[in-house]
């Protein structure tokens, strides 16, 4: 189904592989279109809980865009790709079941922007992170300027993006770009490990806590009228029935997602 992506689905969880290893992972316009229809699939198959978005190969997670498709772009069309990448970013972001970027070897470009995408991420010890665009008399297109501005704040945000600099994995754990730094064979263990975790919860509350807490960073949502309405919306659900009679009757809840 897929030529640059690898994907298999294990105790709920759905693994995606960008698998370009000898291109470093790099993005390339087929890699996001078909990066697209795994979210889809993330989005749609009830089979599916949660999932993984990782590299191929040792050396990189992703180590940026394909810049061989750069060199003959206009302004608008630079602008159509960057729009391209935005929505299929924010796809992944808006997923109502969690999504974990496992980071391995180099994130940097449009592979940290990826990363950043993703609900939270997980690191190896390899890992390096950076938005190096500038190198490129180039900016981050694809969410970088915002994403990173809100994970690690303006200052370093601003540094990292006008130096180019890359970070380690525990510079990026230190500024709060990644949850956990592990060895890189213990990287999508970890990650299992964490979603396995979540799986045991309530479904529909799960989803609204993503919804919430991306709200938290648009200027156009108010985020506690939102958290209101969602927390309200809970009473609706027959998890919260569920939920409480288990912790009434002291046993593990049974979630249905309904």
């Amino acid at each position: 189904m897929y030529q640059t992506l690898r994907t298999e689905l294990a105790d709920k969880i759905f693994f995606i592989y960008i698998n370009r290893p000898d291109k470093m992972n790099a993005l390339n316009q087929q890699v996001m279109a078909e990066l697209a229809l795994a979210i889809e699939e993330v989005y749609s198959n009830r089979n599916i809980k949660s999932a993984v978005i990782t590299g191929a190969g040792e050396k990189a997670f992703v180590a940026g865009a394909d810049i061989s498709e750069f060199l003959t772009l206009s302004t608008q069309q630079g602008a159509d790709l960057a729009k391209k990448g935005q929505v299929v970013f924010k796809h992944i972001e808006d997923s109502p079941k969690p999504i974990i970027a496992a980071v391995n070897g180099f994130a940097l470009g449009g592979g940290c922007e990826l990363a950043m995408a993703c609900h939270f991420r997980i690191a190896a010890t390899n890992a390096r992170f950076g938005q190096p665009e500038v190198n490129l008399g180039l900016i981050p297109g694809y969410g970088g300027t915002q994403r990173l501005t809100s994970l690690i704040g303006k200052g370093k945000a601003t540094e990292l993006m006008m130096t180019g600099d890359m970070i380690n994995a525990e510079e990026a754990l230190a500024w709060g770009l990644v949850n956990y730094v592990v060895a890189p064979g213990e990287l999508l263990n970890k990650a299992k490990e964490i979603l396995l975790k979540i799986h045991t919860k309530a479904p529909l509350a799960i989803a609204k806590v993503i919804k919430c807490t991306n709200a938290a960073l648009n200027k156009d949502v108010d985020g506690f009228e939102l958290e209101l309405e969602e927390f309200g919306a809970c009473f609706a659900t027959k998890d919260l029935e569920e939920g409480a009679a288990a912790f009434l009757q002291k046993r593990p809840a049974r979630f249905t997602g309904e």
